[in-house]
């Protein structure tokens, strides 16, 4: 359904309500419509009349100027976002119903309109956000191909992204920096400088990118192969992700998320080199709810049965987001850490070392409780920091996300997307033609 759709739907609904209650209201409401019609047809007659001249001169400008409107160029996006949807009124995501039949009445409900109406400044910063990932990554899937290095590659996505949002320090830009694990590693590998990995043909990668506007997060995965015969890994993965955000609702139990999850993803196999395997979920790896400036929020979505039975609630973000693995399913950290968050909750602690409270310093300016990588830091100009994000490490104010990994030899794969529990339906931001 289309922005438009939804706003006559609301009118609809309410003029439906104001008639029930008031109808000589409805009537005096319809009248001064009429007025108002009649009044600006008389004034285009006048126009018209008076000066023909102006008004075919101000036809002809709005002509002009809907001629020069923005397109995206294509196949590589240069325009910024924000230039494209001049009015602030990005592409709707996907729409579906909450399931539960207690939620049945949510759609026809004028005053969940009205509250959706409430939402609207933050739904429109996730749709921007959202927009931006799907351009990038379409082009990004048309250009990355085995025979390159990982950095140029993340470097490339990253910057493609930073562009059409604008990005500006705390404003907009990128929630956290670009994952790119390869194969057995199933998240929070990013490239380092001086990293020389080339990708490979039989390589399956995570790439696992988060946009943000105004703090407002989209984060959104996805897997890509070279070699056919991972696809059925793939498409496990992806009908288990599609199955959680089905499941998702208000008053849905986290668990019958986790439980459906489950049952999709392993009732898939994959052949290789003769041997069958049953895909996995990775169960120490969850969806999660989004909160602003907070990429994992208070709530985790489990990808297995028997989690929490803490309902998911009205105008809640969240990532549902899945892997599967031919290995044990069951990750541990690695060594080689690139990903790094200034700590949510921790306060100030004083620091001696005159390093790390202008490393601090910077963090906070750029990133502030977003994630970050040494990339970016190199990036800003920083050098010889690593002795001061250590002893931030240490203070407890950041934290370090090494790389996670499953056994050696195996293969994961990722799928992710956002959505907002709206309270009349769900939105699926981060939704595209690809996945």
């Amino acid at each position: 359904m289309s922005t438009v759709q939804q706003e006559e739907q609301i009118n609809d609904l309410a003029a439906t309500t104001v008639q029930q209650a008031e109808p000589t209201t409805e009537k005096k409401v319809n009248k001064k419509k009429l007025k108002k019609k009649a009044a600006a047809a008389t004034t285009g007659t006048t126009e018209a009349t008076n000066g023909g001249g102006e008004a075919t001169a101000v036809a002809a400008k709005k002509k002009k100027s809907s001629k020069k409107k923005k397109q995206q160029t294509w196949p590589e996006p240069t325009v910024p976002i924000s230039k494209l949807f001049p009015n602030k009124q990005f592409p709707l995501g996907e729409i579906a119903d909450h399931p539960l039949e207690i939620n049945n009445f949510r759609k026809s409900s004028p005053q969940k309109a009205a509250e959706d109406l409430l939402l609207e400044e933050t739904l429109q910063e996730a749709r921007q956000a959202a927009e931006v990932h799907r351009q990038a990554r379409k082009w990004f899937q048309g250009w990355v191909k085995p025979g390159m290095k990982m950095f140029d590659v993340a470097e490339a996505f990253e910057n493609k992204a930073r562009d059409l949002v604008e990005a500006d320090k705390l404003k907009a830009g990128l929630a956290f920096p670009l994952g790119c694990s390869v194969n057995n590693c199933a998240a929070h590998y990013s490239p380092n400088a001086g990293d020389e990995y080339v990708i490979q043909k039989d390589d399956v990668v995570k790439f696992d990118l988060g946009v943000h506007v105004n703090g407002r997060i989209v984060d959104s995965a996805f897997t890509m192969c070279w070699n056919n015969k991972f696809q059925p890994l793939l498409d496990a993965v992806k009908e288990a992700t599609n199955t959680g955000i089905k499941t998702a609702g208000i008053d849905v139990r986290l668990c019958d998320v986790g439980e459906a999850i489950q049952e999709v993803m392993e009732s898939h196999e994959i052949e290789l080199d003769g041997k069958t395997y049953r895909v996995k979920c990775v169960k120490n790896l969850n969806g999660h709810s989004i909160e602003r400036y907070k990429v994992h929020g208070s709530k985790s979505v489990p990808v297995v049965k028997g989690g929490p039975e803490t309902k998911m609630e009205e105008n809640e973000f969240y990532a549902i987001e899945t892997f599967g693995s031919t290995g044990e399913g069951w990750v541990n950290e690695t060594d080689n850490c690139s990903h790094y968050m200034r700590d949510f909750h921790t306060p100030m602690v004083p620091l001696r070392s005159q390093p790390a409270r202008k490393l601090l310093q910077v963090i906070n300016e750029n990133f502030g409780t977003l994630a970050f990588c040494k990339r970016y830091l190199d990036r800003l100009g920083e050098e010889r920091y690593n002795m001061a994000l250590r002893s931030l490490v240490q203070s407890g104010l950041v934290n370090a996300y090494p790389p996670l990994n499953d056994i050696k030899g195996s293969y994961v794969s990722q799928f992710e997307h956002t959505f907002c529990l709206r309270p009349t339906c769900k939105e699926v931001f981060s939704r595209g033609e690809d996945y």
